[in-house]
Formats: C-alpha cells, sequence, structure tokens
C-alpha cells in the first residue's frame, strides 16, 4: 500500500521522519512512536518492521489512519544513550501548555492535528517485571482510568500464551509518568494510549519480536489493520 514519508521537526538537529498510511475508508487515527530514548534499539527496530510491513502488504490498512514514527530521538539513538534532556519529561503538561523540547513539541502537534485515538510508545527498560514489582522490563503501561486497559489485558494474555519462559511474560501496569508521551496523550488529548517496555538483558532478536508482535496484536485490536500476527516466542 502507499505508504508516505514526512519529515518531522524539520529544520532542527531533531529532523526525522514519520510515515502516513490511509485505509480506503473513514476510520480512527492511531500513532506509534519509538526511539524517544536512543539506547532502546527494539522499538525503533520494530517500528521500521511496521513500516516494511505497510509498504509490503504484509499488513493492510482497513480503514482510518496510521502514523509511525520510528526514530524520535536521532542524536541520542547515533549515541547509543538515553539523551539529555529526557525527551520523555518534556511533553506538555497542562491544555495549551509547549512540549519543552523542538522533538516532542513537533510529535505532540502531529497527534493533536490529527487526533489520534490511541498513541502507542514502544520503549525498553531494566530488569524482568515477573522477578520484581521495581523494574518495568517486559510491562505494559497505561494510565489510570485508561479506555485502554481492558484490550491491554487481553493483548498481554495473548502474548503470555506463547511465551514460554515464565520469567519473561508481560505485567500489565497501571501509573502515570508526568511529562511523558503516554501521559500527555491521555490527559490532554483523550487517547488510548500504552507504553511498550522489553527488556534489556534480552536478546534484542527476541526483544524486537516481542515488540513486533505485541504491535500487531495491538493494531489489530485498534481495528483499522489486517494481516498476519507474529508468534511471539
Amino acid at each position: 500500500m502507499n505508504v508516505m514519508e514526512r519529515k518531522l521537526a524539520a529544520g532542527t538537529e531533531f529532523e526525522t521522519s514519520y510515515y502516513r498510511a490511509d485505509g480506503e475508508g473513514p476510520g480512527i487515527v492511531v500513532i506509534v512512536t519509538a526511539g524517544v530514548h536512543g539506547n532502546e534499539p527494539a522499538g525503533v527496530l520494530a517500528a521500521r518492521q511496521l513500516v516494511e510491513d505497510l509498504r509490503n502488504d504484509v499488513l493492510r490498512l482497513r480503514k482510518g489512519r496510521l502514523i509511525v514514527v520510528p526514530l524520535v530521538n536521532g542524536p541520542a539513538f547515533k549515541r547509543k544513550t538515553r539523551g539529555v534532556p529526557d525527551l520523555n519529561r518534556t511533553f506538555p503538561r497542562r491544555p495549551y501548555a509547549k512540549a519543552r523540547h523542538p522533538v516532542t513539541d513537533a510529535l505532540f502537534r502531529l497527534a493533536s492535528i490529527h487526533r489520534v485515538a490511541w498513541y502507542l510508545d514502544l520503549h525498553e527498560a531494566n530488569g524482568l517485571s515477573q522477578l520484581s514489582r521495581k523494574v518495568l522490563g517486559q510491562t505494559l503501561i497505561v494510565n489510570p482510568g485508561s479506555q485502554a486497559i481492558p484490550v491491554v489485558r487481553q493483548a498481554a494474555a495473548w502474548a503470555n500464551g506463547f511465551i514460554l519462559n515464565g520469567n519473561r511474560k508481560f505485567n500489565v501496569r497501571v501509573k502515570g509518568l508526568p511529562g511523558s508521551g503516554r501521559q500527555a496523550a491521555h490527559s490532554l488529548l483523550q487517547a488510548r494510549a500504552v507504553t511498550f517496555e522489553t527488556c534489556w538483558s534480552l536478546p534484542l532478536r527476541d526483544r524486537v519480536r516481542y515488540q513486533t508482535a505485541l504491535l500487531r496484536r495491538m493494531l489489530k485490536e485498534t481495528g483499522i489493520v489486517t494481516g498476519a500476527e507474529t508468534i511471539p516466542y
């Protein structure tokens, strides 16, 4: 299908590509973001794979619009660092406020203009959440009161049904994070916002497969795509 490439934060050092695909009929808008932190590559690779899957009709957009921003923080990704400032603390926290960084400002305005219904943000974290409640590796995170909670619980249960190693199974966390893209999308845009967190200590290939499988599952749950799912093990 036709996937249009455009530029976010054009003319700045954070200029980066984003991709837009439109379905055959009207519907909701879903945005997928990755690479907000430069040392979290699995989400970037999964988002790039999503773009290729759309181009090659592995996934098909039935209706609505899908926007994919595979690499938000290009300079930090090149350095393989989290990034300073932490971009996931620079999104607006109040109505009509402006984000505190050029690229997050451009990203939030993009989501706002398109009135996104779902905001899916791909990340990675330390530790396995099955072993400790203090870490976020292998979690899906939603805000308190989010309408996404039932769908996210179903997606986690689906993924966990294929993951044979119990320590790698996903947990669902319900918590806010002021300044994050998820929080801003939830509280300011009334979007169903989800953070995906795989665990850094796992092999990169496995992390990308988890991200890809869960992303495809969530996109199917939104009702905008059709196509083959990947088994996440």
